[in-house]
């Protein structure tokens, strides 16, 4: 490789000429040779000015090819030759066409960043920065491992920690090559800091006394000021007092000479919180001691936020497990008492006082089942039944309600969009979970205040998306506001944890906000809550828009049966026997006949043995052969039988070459009961 001190001197841009100033030139190319990021400048003709060792270790150059005065456009086509630019194999003509593509966009110079991928798989990060008047730089990283494990965090969110400790290794790494590099930098100030504003990295160096003596761009921007503004100020002006305590301790450390790294944080101007990675390297002085630290670090905000949301998904998941697997028993037990309940209440004489006993128990009971529900909801296994909902008439027609459940001192204001925006939810759910803020809202003005709920379009960028965890898109926002006593920042983080409340004891069961999280996330959308104490809170959350619904043809009414409930023998398969004798008494006092099985196994047995049959009815969750594989079985003996399927459990898919079967939740009473066995389509004659 020709050597880069073979470049003559008295011309602007070259060497200098002094002993002194050689050794310092020298000891500069030394520490670029030390960067793993190939660099390059090019002058203005465009030809080669200096390099670093790692521009032919990252793009393959022949080493005769990479020496002083060497033309950009050699190295072009050399790189279309041998297919770097896509394609293998090329005509003459193809090659110079591309050359001079490439080369009009050379003449044409602007700041730019890109990618490209090598024919051998290694991805590199191209910077070009213009030096005005003079020429270009040009910076080419390797992010083959990076984009590797960009790829790896979008399958496997656990491998996030691998990436940051990766990162924080070469941040480490690049920190101890930039402490020999930045005691070489003394020759051209000017252009040393147009490469270190190239760089994308937050540089800084401060003195023994904690004052900025230089900033690069990229550092001055995460304070939101420019570099001349900095230098000269302290790290605790700048960082502000409560960032500076969290990096005071670090910085004790490095006065006594020792190379440090530390994560802090700081509320920018625009009030939200971002998160940076710094190491710092001491200077050492020659006369003893530290007199100054080089500081290199890097944004963190984007990682920090995924890390935060994958914990807490990973912890709302534990809970919806638990939840769901709950439910199942909680819904046999429901079944059970308010089946029995019911009953008694019907054969006990009226007029008795025995209501003032048992009504409070089904009362109670009824409480219960809601219970269950919103735990489902919350951990997302609620069914929903999402559909196209014009939103601003939605919330318009809540006014009243919202109303009555505030009280007189509280004034509500409604900014809703003029065009019609249609949300793909369930309604009912969406009404729930404003209702459920607006009180959350009252409760927080106990002496008065606004609520506003403001709807509007949402467009969620690619970047953004990544960050909010939805799919790129178009959402419908809904901003629920109030001017109430606010929520104190170490709270935040538990508001969507089931039974966690902020009330008095007796005031809220905690299930709430849980309930809203599970329906908007279940529904494809995301949540988040922004609060200052003593000044009010904001709820906004995003669901996904769609399509006005198209008009929906009156359906045709199913034809009348003639044949009355005792005349349709109804099989009864249900595991839990006290389970089993609610459902069968409901079905009696229904005026049907039943057979009882215990399992499906016994169930199957009936049905090849009793032609009489008329009707299944079966749990769906059973030892040995559960109600989908009975009712699949059933399907194949007797195509036309009705059937009803019943389960404790919050999901179920129909079995598999079946259509969808109708399906009870429990707990249910007697007149749910016949309601979903109303809509079965009985065949005229119930003979098989």
């Amino acid at each position: 490789m020709t050597s880069r001190l073979a470049i003559p001197t008295g011309t602007p841009g070259t060497r200098p000429g002094t002993p002194e100033e050689l050794r310092r030139y020298d000891l500069l190319l030394a520490g670029f040779d030390l960067l793993d990021q190939a660099i390059a400048v090019f002058d203005a003709t465009p030809k080669l000015v200096t390099w670093n060792k790692a521009l032919l270790r990252l793009l393959d150059f022949p080493e005769d090819m990479v020496r002083v005065g060497t033309p950009f456009e050699a190295f072009v086509r050399f790189n279309v030759k041998r297919g770097e630019y896509g394609g293998s194999a090329r005509s003459d003509a193809e090659v110079e066409r591309l050359v001079a593509e490439r080369m009009a966009a050379v003449r044409a110079f602007q700041p730019h960043n890109a990618e490209r991928t090598r024919p051998n798989g290694q991805v590199l990060s191209i910077r070009g920065v213009p030096i005005p008047n003079l020429g270009f730089v040009t910076l080419w990283t390797d992010v083959t491992e990076q984009r590797r494990y960009e790829q790896l965090i979008e399958s496997q969110n656990a491998d996030l920690e691998t990436r940051v400790r990766a990162r924080t290794a070469e941040l480490e790494a690049a920190t101890t090559r930039l402490d020999n590099v930045a005691a070489q930098l003394a020759r051209s100030e000017e252009r040393l800091r147009l490469i270190m504003d190239a760089i994308p990295a937050l540089i800084a160096y401060v003195d023994a006394g904690e004052h900025y003596l230089f900033a690069n761009k990229g550092y001055a921007q995460w304070f939101g000021a420019n570099k001349e503004s900095i230098v000269g100020r302290s790290i605790a002006e700048v960082f502000g007092p409560e960032a500076y305590i969290q990096i005071k301790p670090y910085l004790e450390q490095a006065a006594s000479g020792e190379q440090v790294s530390y994560e802090y944080s700081r509320t920018n101007a625009d009030g939200r919180q971002v998160y940076a990675r710094s190491a710092v390297v001491p200077e050492a002085s020659i006369a003893g001691g530290v007199q100054g630290f080089f500081v290199l670090s890097i944004d963190i905000t984007e990682q920090k936020a995924s890390q935060a949301a994958l914990i807490q998904a990973q912890k709302m998941e534990a809970v919806g497990q638990l939840t769901g697997g709950l439910a199942h028993d909680f819904n046999n037990l429901l079944t059970i008492i308010t089946g029995n309940l019911a009953t008694l209440k019907d054969k006990l004489p009226a007029h008795q006082g025995f209501d003032d006993y048992l009504e409070p128990a089904l009362s109670a009971a009824r409480r219960g089942t809601e219970l269950i529900r919103r735990l489902l909801t919350f951990s997302r296994q609620q069914p929903l039944a999402p559909c196209p909902v014009e939103v601003g008439a939605l919330v318009h027609g809540m006014t009243q309600l919202l109303s009555r459940s505030l009280t007189e001192r509280i004034h509500i204001h409604l900014d809703l969009p003029t065009e019609k925006l249609h949300a793909l939810v369930d309604p009912h759910q969406l009404e729930n979970a404003l209702l459920n803020l607006a009180i959350n809202a009252r409760d927080a003005m106990p002496e008065g205040g606004e609520l506003t709920i403001a709807v509007a379009r949402r467009h969620v960028s690619s970047s953004l998306a990544l960050l909010v965890e939805v799919p790129a898109g178009d959402y419908v926002q809904f901003d629920v506001s109030d001017t109430g006593t606010g929520i104190a920042p170490e709270l935040l983080p538990r508001l969507f944890e089931p039974f966690f409340t902020t009330k008095a004891f007796g005031a809220g069961s905690g299930l709430g906000l849980p309930m809203v999280y599970g329906f908007i996330r279940q529904s494809g959308g995301n949540i988040r809550i922004l609060s200052t104490p003593g000044k009010g809170t904001n709820v906004r959350f995003i669901v996904p828009m769609t399509d006005a619904p198209a008009p929906v043809p009156e359906p045709l009414r199913p034809a009348a049966t003639s044949v009355a409930n005792e005349q349709r023998l109804v099989l009864l398969v249900e595991d839990e026997p006290e389970v089993r004798k609610v459902i069968r008494q409901q079905l009696t006092e229904l005026g049907y006949p039943v057979l009882e099985a215990g399992n499906g196994i016994e169930a199957k047995a009936m049905l090849d043995a009793v032609e009489d049959i008329a009707l299944l009815v079966s749990d769906t969750i059973m030892p040995g052969l559960g109600g989908r594989e009975l009712a699949a079985f059933t399907r194949q003996l007797r195509p036309h039988l009705p059937i009803l399927l019943i389960t404790g459990y919050a999901t179920g898919e129909a079995p598999a070459g079946t259509p969808e079967i109708p399906t009870l939740r429990k707990p249910f009473d007697r007149a749910a009961l016949a309601g979903a066995l109303a809509t079965l389509d009985y065949p005229e004659n119930p003979a098989p």
